[in-house]
């Protein structure tokens, strides 16, 4: 599969695919809406992936998310979209339509993974990237896309019972709208806050009071931890990917500021060397 870029059909399909999806077109609700359908149109009038069986064009299709820095979500959703409505013109509630909402209202609902037990045993590092409730379909002007995983609120989050050593570090996961909930969030926990790591994703987001370009993660100790700072900093510049895709340079961070013990990367979505993982979509990424 790694030679799928040679083939002219396929590169084809990648430059035209980039050329829908780029963030400029996205300049409007029906803009992505329109944007989304022309993406499943796209792939699914593409002669070259017709040829494969059903299960290599899944991989292909896998492949391509990956050369499209998009989730293969968001191409199965497009797909579905436009096999229902193979006309763009017939869309339910017409250019008032959100992409939440159609995908969300007038599509079959996925069925929901079934989360695994946890892993035995406690951990001396723990990173937790919790499903924040935003509560919030796509906005032009605010928030393009809507989380693309259950949330949880606040009190169901408080809920959980994390697998702490005696000592041990907890890496928190934020935004801006959740800082303040993040630190009461450690605090409950027992954690005591040290500071928060802020991640500049190198590229320009959305906002109503200014334009977000950061998200962060506290940092907080129970006990007495082992710790090696060398020259680490309080910030990781690495360009934003998929939606909740954290900056790979973060977990290699965490393994040379705590090289021994146990990690788990809670609610994770993507395997990292040296973290077990936990939650019901690990091999999202």
């Amino acid at each position: 599969m790694k030679e799928l870029i040679k083939i002219d059909w396929y590169k084809s399909l990648v430059e035209d695919c980039k050329s829908i999806i780029t963030e400029a077109i996205f300049t409007s609700r029906w803009a992505l809406v329109e944007g989304y359908w022309k993406l499943g149109e796209r792939i699914r009038e593409e002669e070259g992936l017709k040829k494969w069986a059903q299960n290599e064009a899944g991989r292909v299709l896998q492949d391509l998310a990956k050369d499209l820095s998009i989730s293969t979500r968001t191409i199965h959703y497009s797909l579905q979209v436009y096999d229902k409505y193979p006309n763009l013109d017939k869309l339910p509630e017409g250019k008032n339509i959100t992409w939440n909402k159609l995908i969300t209202k007038y599509l079959p609902a996925p069925k929901e993974k079934p989360t695994p037990p946890l892993p035995e045993g406690k951990y001396n590092v723990i990173v937790l990237d919790p499903p924040w409730a935003y509560g919030t379909e796509y906005d032009s002007e605010n928030r393009r896309v809507a989380s693309p995983y259950k949330e949880k609120s606040f009190d169901e989050i408080k809920e959980i019972e994390l697998p702490c050593a005696d000592d041990c570090i907890l890496w928190l996961w934020t935004t801006h709208k959740f800082i303040c909930d993040a630190k009461k969030l450690m605090e409950h926990w027992g954690f005591e806050y040290k500071l928060i790591l802020v991640w500049d994703k190198e590229k320009i987001g959305m906002g109503s009071w200014l334009r977000c370009q950061a998200e962060f993660c506290l940092l907080g100790i129970k006990g007495k931890p082992e710790w090696n700072l060398t020259n680490e900093r309080d910030i990781i510049r690495e360009s934003r990917r998929e939606h909740s895709r954290k900056p790979k340079s973060f977990y290699v961070m965490v393994k040379n500021l705590c090289p021994d013990g146990k990690r788990i990367d809670y609610f994770s979505r993507e395997k990292h060397d040296g973290f077990e993982q936990y939650g019901n979509e690990i091999n999202k990424f």
